[in-house]
């Protein structure tokens, strides 16, 4: 049985729009770089040729990899989720570290959207799969890497 790959609406139309600029803008300018290098003489010296080979190669590969993530994906859209309070995929969490009291803010996602500068947290990393399920008010331990680390859910948002 293959495994879906959940991701949110925003991280499949991140993923289709790199896909229609990799085929669309990105394919055809290599096939003309690979063009040009072709006319400057023998392949076996021209760096200029395998290095858009190389280009080519690495974007058909990406191209692959996203068409693959694509056809195993299973958007939920958590707007259409009835809210129920508790930390699902695709809701935003404000928490407070029980110690310091320090607030940070989360957003559940697919590990391809995982971004944490952004706030973006995977849905299979060790913080979401501590909260996953609770409430507002609940207090969960995340395990780090320094031990463990208490936060208080102040809120769980369907944004």
């Amino acid at each position: 049985m293959e495994q879906r790959i959940p991701m949110t609406v925003q991280g499949e139309q991140a993923l289709r729009d790199e896909l229609k600029q990799l085929k669309t803008v990105a394919r055809p300018e290599v096939i003309q770089a690979i063009s040009d290098a072709r006319e400057h003489g023998d392949l076996k010296e021209n760096a200029e040729y395998h290095a858009a080979r190389e280009q080519q190669s690495f974007m058909e590969g990406r191209i692959q990899e996203i068409e693959g993530k694509l056809s195993h994906s299973q958007v939920i859209d958590v707007l259409a989720i009835p809210r129920s309070g508790k930390v699902i995929f695709g809701t935003t969490v404000s928490m407070v570290n029980v110690d310091t009291e320090e607030e940070v803010r989360y957003h559940v996602v697919g590990e391809d959207e995982a971004n944490i500068k952004a706030g973006k947290i995977s849905i299979s990393s060790p913080i979401a799969r501590a909260i996953i399920g609770k409430e507002e008010g609940d207090v969960v331990g995340v395990r780090v890497p320094s031990g463990l680390v208490e936060y208080e859910i102040e809120e769980v948002l369907h944004i």
